[in-house]
């Protein structure tokens, strides 16, 4: 694999680019320093990359009474238990932005049991791990406890949603060998 290759994978990127996707290639460049390689891995198929995109900006970035951190949190507690290096990577360097601690964004990446956090973010990463590492034991008094600490239904559905959109993807990538921006590993810390 070529070391600035998004993935082990021989998939060139539709050249020239539809102007929308080239204008969403620019946006993410201008925010962010860069494309992320997960988009540039699925720009060999545009519409496999408008597929992602939507439903990552719905889950990540929607309506939704779990924060951003939050969903940041799932991500990297789901890519743990899956050992996904792209998304651990990634979303680890999200963890630690959106939460101004590097320490916490450590810890959700090696082990989220070792961070201080209150028992309703606990519970909600719990649920995670376990829909991750085992989701035919999930039951009526797995979703009683998190109503119990205050998620709704609708949180209860975007908790899950999080969780298997990241089981997806860390699938995916692990699969193609995908290769985070080297930019990730120096954020925010």
């Amino acid at each position: 694999m070529a070391d600035d290759a998004p993935t082990a994978l021989d998939l060139p990127m539709v050249d020239p680019l539809p102007p929308a996707t080239q204008k969403y290639f620019d946006v993410c460049t201008e925010k962010l320093g860069m494309i992320p390689n997960v988009l540039q891995a699925y720009a060999f198929d545009i519409e496999k990359l408008n597929s992602f995109t939507a439903l990552y900006n719905d889950l990540m970035l929607g309506d939704s009474n779990l924060s951003k951190l939050e969903r940041e949190m799932i991500a990297v507690v789901v890519s743990a238990v899956n050992k996904c290096f792209y998304c651990l990577t990634a979303h680890g360097a999200a963890v630690r932005e959106l939460s101004g601690d590097p320490i916490l964004g450590e810890q959700m990446v090696m082990n989220y049991r070792v961070a201080d956090l209150d028992p309703k973010t606990r519970m909600m990463l719990d649920f995670s791990v376990k829909l991750t590492e085992a989701p035919e034991i999930i039951e009526e008094d797995d979703r009683a406890a998190l109503r119990e600490v205050g998620f709704s239904d609708r949180d209860i559905w975007d908790i899950a949603s999080v969780a298997a959109f990241f089981n997806m993807t860390n699938r995916v990538a692990s699969a193609s060998d995908m290769r985070p921006n080297k930019a990730y590993h120096a954020q925010s810390r």
